[in-house]
């Protein structure tokens, strides 16, 4: 399992977003999110630097 801090995710359009990047990388991939403490949680497939690419693409880039 894979864990990122994202410190622009701060609400649910952000999770959507979010799980969408990831998605587009692997769509069997299992993304979980706790907005309080803007940590994801991933089990996935795809790399850790195709995911943080993905997600800095999106906009949330990985602290």
């Amino acid at each position: 399992m894979l864990n990122l801090t994202v410190p622009d995710m701060s609400c649910g359009h952000c999770v959507k977003a979010i799980t969408a990047a990831v998605k587009t990388l692997d769509a069997n991939a299992i993304v979980e999110t706790d907005l309080e403490s803007r940590k994801v949680s991933l089990e996935t497939t795809a790399g850790i630097e195709a995911i943080k690419h993905a997600l800095t693409e999106a906009g949330y880039p990985p602290a």
